[in-house]
């Protein structure tokens, strides 16, 4: 059976991995043109299921490299007032988790795959049982097993599923990155865990530090985990950035702690970046065919519950257990993957506007809530 797998993100690539374990026949098409092109992005969280798929799927070799560029992600969780006033700390979790730089992970799922670059797919057309993929310089490849996991903007899921899709959820981010080998005066409780801030008002900001774990690549190119850094996201409805992005961020949190302000003023403007919220809308289940979809080609969700790359982690390993037991396949792996995948992406959605549009009388509620079950111990173990 020769599977292809057009896109090479983060779920295609563990895909191929876990795949190439089994001595299944799997390629990768990728459309930028070199393993270096996407040399962007923050880390990501990686939580302990996420890491239990790339174990499973990954050489031994890979896991290691992963486990040796990752920084611990696992101390904790707080929920913090506009003015740093501590509502609830979570303690941390007693399994591990992982902050991985995008980039260095990427590299890390590259190693020992021979991925064709430069192919941008254009559409696929089934021959008899099998499927040929065309692509938009030209060339033609052929295949038993088509997998998209070519993202949001999927063209794979725009032929084999034209009516699903993703859609605007009305919230804008704009997110950030202070380097802390530049700044010493941060509070420590914004260094020890990630933490969640509830203001009184129809937004809200994430806040988490990330290691610096010093890791260059065998070809020498040096990844974005050199620097230690504190990484800001605020959200919330109707920004408007014509002034530039920190200015309307800085204009919303006016009355808020002066070191969130700083926060937020001091970042490079170069690491500051800002993205509309977009959420896969709800589709009723498909027939199963021998063309399927992983992460974001057909679940994208919202950065909220931080789950995106952890759920493509998942389909992934499912996907390669399915495909490597045989029958039918994409059959299993499609009706337990609706079932999480979509779960997930009504929690995200609907986390998202509750971080950006709950109103401030639930806001100031919630606010309650947290005080009271950081004082009361037998509370805070029911509800979290």
């Amino acid at each position: 059976m020769r599977i292809a797998v057009v896109g090479g993100g983060i779920g295609g690539l563990c895909l191929a991995h876990g795949l190439r374990k089994a001595d299944v026949d799997v390629a990768v098409y990728e459309r930028e043109f070199s393993r270096t092109d996407r040399l962007q992005g923050y880390r990501v969280h990686i939580n302990p299921h996420g890491a239990a798929a790339l174990r499973e799927c990954l050489p031994a070799a890979n896991w290691a490299r992963f486990e040796q560029s990752a920084g611990s992600s696992d101390n904790g969780f707080g929920f913090l007032t506009e003015q740093l006033k501590p509502l609830l700390v979570l303690d941390q979790e007693e399994e591990k988790h992982y902050s991985a730089s995008r980039i260095t992970l990427r590299q890390v799922l590259l190693d020992g795959l021979d991925v064709q670059f430069g192919k941008r797919f254009e559409r696929y057309e089934h021959n008899g049982d099998g499927i040929t993929l065309h692509f938009e310089d030209g060339t033609t490849a052929e295949c038993d097993v088509l997998v998209g996991a070519d993202g949001i903007r999927s063209r794979v899921r725009k032929q084999y599923l034209p009516h699903a899709g993703t859609e605007d959820v009305g919230v804008t981010a704009i997110a950030g990155k202070l380097f802390l080998d530049e700044h010493d005066w941060i509070p420590q409780s914004l260094l020890t865990r990630a933490n969640s801030v509830i203001p009184t008002s129809r937004c809200g900001m994430f806040l988490v530090t990330h290691d610096g774990l010093g890791y260059t690549d065998d070809d020498g190119v040096l990844f974005d985990n050199v620097r230690p850094y504190l990484m800001w996201a605020y959200a919330a409805k109707d920004l408007d950035v014509h002034n530039g992005l920190q200015a309307e961020v800085l204009r919303r949190i006016a009355g808020w702690s002066p070191d969130l302000r700083r926060v937020v003023e001091l970042s490079h403007p170069e690491t500051v970046s800002q993205w509309h919220i977009r959420s896969s809308k709800p589709i009723e289940r498909w027939e199963s065919t021998n063309v399927t979809l992983l992460g974001d080609a057909i679940h994208a969700m919202t950065p909220m519950r931080g789950i995106g790359a952890n759920i493509a982690l998942r389909d992934a390993q499912l996907l390669a257990r399915c495909i490597t037991e045989g029958g039918d396949a994409i059959a299993r792996y499609e009706a337990e993957m609706y079932d999480y995948g979509f779960a997930a992406v009504r929690d995200s959605l609907r986390a998202a506007r509750q971080f950006a549009e709950r109103s401030p009388v639930s806001r100031t509620l919630f606010r309650t809530v947290l005080r009271t079950a950081a004082a009361v111990p037998a509370l805070k173990r029911a509800m979290f």
